[in-house]
């Protein structure tokens, strides 16, 4: 036979196991430590990414002042040659007057009876070598040359006797410096 009890019996329920206060704990802590570091993570990933962006945008801009101070310093190098060049031809321009003045000044003080038979130019000295009918034709040049305002340190280097097509002469050398 079967019975059924139909009496409503307490029946002592049973209890659920609560965990202890510091296993509670220590969960909660490890849960806020979990999700603690993922937010750390992902700042710092973040922050890392930020990093290689501003990193790859500054070496863009290095390369861009790289190649102006390129441009800058072959501007500089240009413009020295041109300096450089400029003042040559300044020098030129400065200088290309005096071989005519020299010329020009050896010339007009050139008395009768004398002759030059070489002009020799040679690191800012010019030697002169020619011949005088007499001694005071050569001594008249030599003084002529001194009072010019263009020369200067006219010196009689040699000065003697010569035989030429049976013609008695006086054969010399001098030297000058032009002022420039």
């Amino acid at each position: 036979m079967i019975r059924i009890n139909l009496l409503h019996v307490e029946r002592k329920k049973k209890k659920a196991k609560k965990l202890p206060a510091e296993v509670m704990t220590g969960i909660a802590a490890f849960a806020v430590t979990v999700i603690a570091a993922l937010f750390f993570t992902f700042y710092l990933t973040s922050k890392i990414s930020d990093m290689k962006a501003e990193k790859a945008s500054k070496e863009q801009r290095l390369e861009e002042l790289k190649a102006m101070i390129k441009e800058v310093e072959n501007y500089e190098r240009d413009n020295k040659i041109f300096e450089e060049k400029t003042k040559i031809i300044e020098q030129l321009r400065k200088n290309q007057g005096i071989p005519l003045r020299m010329l020009d000044e050896v010339s007009a003080l050139l008395p009768k009876g004398v002759w030059l038979t070489a002009l020799i130019e040679s690191g800012g000295n010019t030697t002169l070598e020619g011949y005088a009918f007499t001694n005071a034709d050569l001594v008249g040049y030599v003084d002529n040359l001194k009072g010019s305002k263009y020369l200067q340190e006219v010196t009689l280097i040699e000065s003697k006797s010569a035989v030429v097509e049976n013609v008695s002469l006086y054969q010399f050398k001098l030297t000058f410096k032009v002022r420039i």
